[in-house]
């Protein structure tokens, strides 16, 4: 197996600004999940409510569209081929999620937290979808290993 050579500028920038990115969401995720009391105070008790009432399957997907996300920008930046994958499992977890707020739940979301979901989660489709499209073409170039 031959010596790869450096990895390219980008894969460093969009590496270290996607990790900023996703751990917002993890930290949003996490304070969210531990019912942490500074964090949520911003939202209504009806609002902390809608949040605290995902059952299981969806709390799953929110895990998974995070952590995922998380795991795929470290192992971007560890030139890992693995990011691929990572990426994907985050798709799939914000699919699950988005299902259970927009498909089942979209006239309390909307109630709730007004136009601004729907705005939010169009970006972080956009930004899921090119990290997955990004790290396959990285792949497929040899960036990573």
């Amino acid at each position: 197996m031959s010596e790869m050579g450096k990895a390219p500028f980008h894969l460093w920038i969009v590496g270290i600004l996607t990790l900023l990115w996703n751990a917002i969401g993890a930290f949003d995720y996490t304070m969210t999940k531990l019912r942490n009391a500074d964090y949520l105070s911003a939202f209504t008790p009806e609002q902390q409510a809608y949040f605290h009432g995902f059952p299981l399957w969806a709390s799953a997907g929110w895990a998974l569209g995070v952590w995922g996300a998380v795991l795929g920008s470290i192992l971007l930046l560890a030139r890992s081929r693995h990011a691929v994958t990572a990426f994907a499992a985050s798709l799939v977890g914000l699919a699950v999620s988005s299902f259970y707020q927009f498909g089942l739940h979209y006239g309390d979301l909307e109630r709730l937290f007004g136009t601004f979901p729907m705005v939010f989660y169009a970006g972080v489709w956009i930004i899921a979808i090119a990290l997955f499209i990004y790290a396959r073409r990285q792949a497929a170039a040899g960036v990573l290993r």
